[in-house]
């Protein structure tokens, strides 16, 4: 499911590597990785961030969370 966190308008960092301790926003827990946070600025302030790191369209959520993977057999 997105989680809905109200963000102030501003700069914020996004975590896309699912480390971070303060899930969706970044802690620095990337280093490492090859994964680095991914910077937005908002105008104004919103509250349905992408929680599952599966959005085509981050950090918001894009739905990706609800589609069931496919795995071969």
């Amino acid at each position: 499911m997105p989680l809905t966190l109200q963000l102030p308008a501003g700069t914020h960092w996004w975590c896309s590597c699912s480390k971070s301790c303060h899930q969706p926003l970044c802690d620095g827990s990337h280093t490492g990785t090859g994964k680095g946070p991914v910077k937005f600025v908002l105008t104004e302030a919103k509250t349905v961030l992408c929680d599952c790191k599966r959005t085509a369209t981050p950090p918001y959520c894009d739905g990706s969370h609800g589609r069931a993977a496919v795995k071969p057999i």
